[in-house]
């Protein structure tokens, strides 16, 4: 079995219940909280490449940040989404769950089982 990834934010309600749901099912997995070690684009674009989604479908638009970057007001490519999201990681919707070649935005939390 392939290993599990979660990138998180350890404070984040649905980040939490998404361990307590993984953790009581016994499935092992990685926690990266990427707010303390933020992700490169790089990493970011991958993610999203394994979603099969688009930028815009990962990004946090309730954070202050989108609407002092103006991101309410504007058309943005999924480029520049991705360089903000590396650059403010606040940006970038969570918990997101990787395993091999796929991954899933968690929201809700049951989407990781997806995965499995």
């Amino acid at each position: 079995m392939s290993e599990l990834t979660v990138y998180e934010k350890p404070t984040c309600t649905t980040c939490r219940n998404l361990f307590t749901l993984l953790t009581e099912r016994g499935i092992d997995f990685e926690r990266v909280n990427y707010h303390v070690d933020p992700l490169p684009e790089s990493k970011i674009r991958e993610l999203i490449t394994k979603t099969g989604g688009s930028a815009h479908e990962v990004l946090r638009k309730k954070e202050p940040i989108y609407k002092e970057l103006g991101l309410d007001q504007r058309e943005v490519s999924d480029d520049e989404l991705i360089e903000l999201m590396a650059e403010h990681p606040q940006l970038l919707q969570r918990p997101i769950v990787e395993r091999g070649d796929r991954a899933v935005l968690a929201r809700p939390v049951e989407k990781a089982l997806e995965l499995l």
